[in-house]
């Protein structure tokens, strides 16, 4: 698990690769990817939006940029947590993301940027 707090919000990333989802003999390898967000500020948290860099090892990178995490906003008292799961197919064997959540810091309504943990997708098989 990766982990890293920036700004009084940690967040927490683990991968899996999905083998049920995969079809290796079409080059597409299917991870989830698990975040839990932890809010140590004193104050109140909403995440707005989502922003990541997909890097793919034998293909271009992607930039992905969002509203919310998997259709939610999550609003984080201090000392709360909120976790998700969501996917990535890769068209190899190796990659990783890496990216930033905005949030709004609900008591002034100043936006601030959380930094994600790098975090790789790898194929098991390819690391054997």
């Amino acid at each position: 698990m990766n982990t890293l707090t920036t700004s009084g919000v940690q967040i927490s990333v683990r991968t899996d690769f999905r083998s049920d989802l995969s079809e290796i003999t079409k080059s597409s390898y299917f991870h989830n990817y698990q975040v839990q967000i932890q809010n140590t500020n004193s104050f109140p948290i909403q995440l707005k939006t989502r922003d990541w860099y997909i890097f793919d090892s034998l293909n271009e990178d992607r930039y992905v940029r969002g509203a919310g995490v998997v259709g939610e906003y999550p609003i984080l008292k201090p000392g709360e947590s909120f976790q998700y799961t969501s996917g990535c197919d890769l068209r190899s064997e190796i990659g990783y993301m890496k990216g930033f959540y905005t949030f709004i810091n609900l008591l002034d309504g100043n936006l601030f940027e959380v930094v994600v943990p790098d975090f790789r997708l790898e194929y098991p098989a390819k690391l054997n």
